[in-house]
């Protein structure tokens, strides 16, 4: 790396590389690696210090949508490309001429998923945990949003473990001097001559220390130009920056709320996406994107308004702010968009789940490679603990210490616990327990006009659910189950849906539909590929699957 004292612009010490690519996450460093597979010359530019290689995707769960893999055939789950296509298109719901591309990756993606993408992963060592989870379990109808089975396959070392073959790969480049990582190098400009896009220039940021995550400074030390013939954009989405999502933010999701946890670092910033955009690129689909509504504080945050997002099993009692129960089919880990919709337009920012510790011990799983450090580990004796009885470490400490936390051992206390977390005093706990003591007489017989215990006794007809996810049925008032639980959810920014247009080589596309001569775009920063390939909703597992898929067709591409 340059002098980070150096006061002036000056070009790096090659005078041309093979590639440029901006933004050390999971898309740029798989780009990287298949062009280190070609032999061709590299640098990797991060406005962040290296203790943050890798991205967002070190912090994610290492989930995977996979189609007809043995894993699914193992526990009875029969799947197929057709059924995969019917379920991502209802959730989809492309409608606008500028889907045209996203929908040519959805099917280019779906094809992966149910062909090589496993076999491909599996040769670079990465391992499945054999119980394939049932996220966004959908709106209630064949034909619309959600997985018809369960897709979502967790990686054996979470998402550093998607990572390390790709960092792998990227460090033995560096070794061979094909590959330059220069960190603390953020891109404020893309050079373009000729209208082709050339290179990049940029500032130099002063070394910073801090932790993975952290917050670093932005003090400028110097300057840095750096020339290839291939651009590659693969600095995220506009998660961290609040201010975005807020301006970003579509009528049909309502009213975003007045505070919002962050589900991402805040170098998580969208910069990247303007800049495109000046040098040509095409942004599309900047209204969609796809937050949480069971987002928890973090007791031991990394970084400002850090968030953590609860993964529910079906069972959990859902209160909006009022104290109205949400309706059908609005369960926890059905609908994500389709709850937040409904939330926003109570114009209140918060809402609850009400449970028990029977359910909290089965059914909760905190989102986050440091949350579960079993998994991440590849620890067998934490993963029998987790498999045992009682909830999983993390997730009772969150009970113990976390500040959205009511545990009582009687609903009177419960609700008392509830009242002081509410901020405008707007929580109706007579109803509250009015709809908890009608949902425990429903549990009485096995025939039940409460459609969520429909779908609790439903789920349980899978394998993996009845092993591991959902518990059986029980009223919420019973001594036995106790004690009780109230957790209080928050708004959680996470992924952008929307982005810079691309073809399925990842070229970026200018507004008359032509690549831009140069340039390419991966990962978040393009939708996940095409500038939208979910559309306005996601199956879930599909967010790093979208950074594998669009950055291996640049890196080939190139």
């Amino acid at each position: 790396m340059a002098d980070p004292t150096a006061p002036l612009a000056t070009p790096d010490d090659r005078a041309e590389y093979d590639a440029v690519i901006v933004g050390g996450g999971l898309s740029g460093l798989v780009a990287a690696s298949e062009l280190v597979d070609a032999g061709k010359h590299v640098v990797i530019v991060d406005q962040e210090p290296e203790a943050s290689l890798g991205g967002q995707a070190w912090w994610s769960f290492g989930g995977l949508f996979l189609v007809d893999s043995p894993e699914q055939r193992r526990l009875g789950v029969r799947d197929s490309l057709e059924l995969a296509r019917q379920d991502w298109l209802g959730t989809a719901a492309f409608d606008r001429d500028e889907d045209e591309w996203g929908r040519r990756w959805a099917e280019a993606y779906l094809e992966f998923a149910a062909g090589e993408k496993r076999s491909w992963l599996r040769g670079k060592g990465l391992k499945f945990f054999p119980v394939v989870g049932w996220a966004e379990r959908g709106a209630g109808m064949a034909v619309g949003h959600g997985n018809s089975v369960p897709r979502f396959h967790i990686t054996w070392g979470t998402g550093p473990g998607v990572l390390e073959p790709f960092i792998a790969r990227v460090r033995a480049g560096e070794a061979a001097g094909l590959v330059s990582l220069r960190f603390r190098h953020r891109v404020d400009d893309l050079i373009v001559e000729d209208g082709a896009v050339v290179g990049v220039r940029g500032a130099r940021l002063a070394p910073d220390e801090v932790d993975r995550g952290v917050g670093s400074n932005r003090d400028v030390v110097g300057g840095f130009e750096l020339r290839a013939p291939a651009v590659v954009v693969a600095s995220g989405g506009i998660g961290g920056n609040h201010d975005l999502v807020r301006a970003a933010w579509p009528d049909r999701l309502g009213t975003p709320p007045s505070e919002m946890l962050s589900g991402v670092p805040a170098h998580v910033d969208g910069r990247m996406l303007g800049i495109a955009e000046a040098s040509g690129a095409r942004l599309v689909n900047g209204d969609r994107m796809w937050h949480y509504t069971e987002g928890i504080t973090n007791w031991d945050p990394v970084w400002a308004r850090h968030g953590i997002r609860i993964l529910p099993g079906p069972s959990s009692m859902w209160f909006d702010a009022t104290g109205a129960r949400l309706p059908a089919p609005l369960f926890p880990g059905f609908d994500t968009l389709g709850t937040l919709e409904h939330l926003a337009h109570t114009g209140h920012g918060h809402s609850w789940f009400v449970l028990t510790q029977r359910i909290i011990e089965k059914e909760f799983a905190l989102s986050g490679s440091e949350q579960n450090p079993d998994l991440t580990n590849r620890d067998l004796r934490l993963l029998a603990d987790r498999l045992g009885s009682g909830a999983p470490g993390p997730v009772e400490a969150f009970k113990q210490h976390g500040v959205d936390f009511v545990v009582a051992d009687t609903l009177p206390e419960l609700l008392d616990g509830m009242r002081r977390l509410d901020p405008g005093d707007v929580l109706d706990t007579d109803n509250v327990e009015r709809e908890i003591v009608a949902r425990d007489r429903e549990v009485e017989h096995e025939f039940s006009k409460d459609l969520q215990l429909t779908a609790v006794r439903g789920a349980r007809n899978y394998r993996g659910d009845k092993l591991i996810r959902v518990a059986p049925p029980h009223r919420i008032l019973d001594p036995k189950a106790g004690p009780l639980i109230a957790v209080k959810l928050h708004v959680l920014t996470r992924k952008s849906l929307g982005g810079i247009q691309t073809d399925l080589d990842s070229r970026a596309l200018g507004a008359d539909g032509a690549p831009v001569p140069g340039l390419f775009a991966v990962g978040e920063a393009a939708g996940f590929g095409g500038g939208g390939v979910h559309g306005y909703r996601a199956l879930e597992g599909t967010f790093l699957g979208g950074c594998l898929f669009t950055g291996r067709a640049a890196g080939r591409a190139i």
